[in-house]
């Protein structure tokens, strides 16, 4: 898609549909090209649990509450 200063203005909703279809919007001034606006990436469908912190804590002994306990002590013992 092309778009001039006057367009950036006027039909950013455009504009920014344009960039949801993972399209590059030209930026034009004076006829001139200027600039790119490419969309930053395509959506990804990730699961959670592929997630590198998904399941670190599997290999704790301590059940939730002893660790909720141990987070919410105080920082030292007076």
């Amino acid at each position: 898609m092309k778009a001039s200063i006057i367009d950036l203005r006027y039909k950013t909703k455009d504009i920014l549909k344009a960039l949801d279809r993972n399209e590059s919007v030209t930026v034009l001034y004076h006829g001139k090209v200027k600039g790119v606006i490419k969309p930053t990436r395509e959506k990804l469908l990730t699961k959670v649990k592929d997630h590198p912190f998904f399941g670190m804590g599997s290999k704790n002994e301590e059940t939730v509450i002893e660790e909720m306990e141990n987070l919410r002590k105080p920082r030292y013992d007076l």
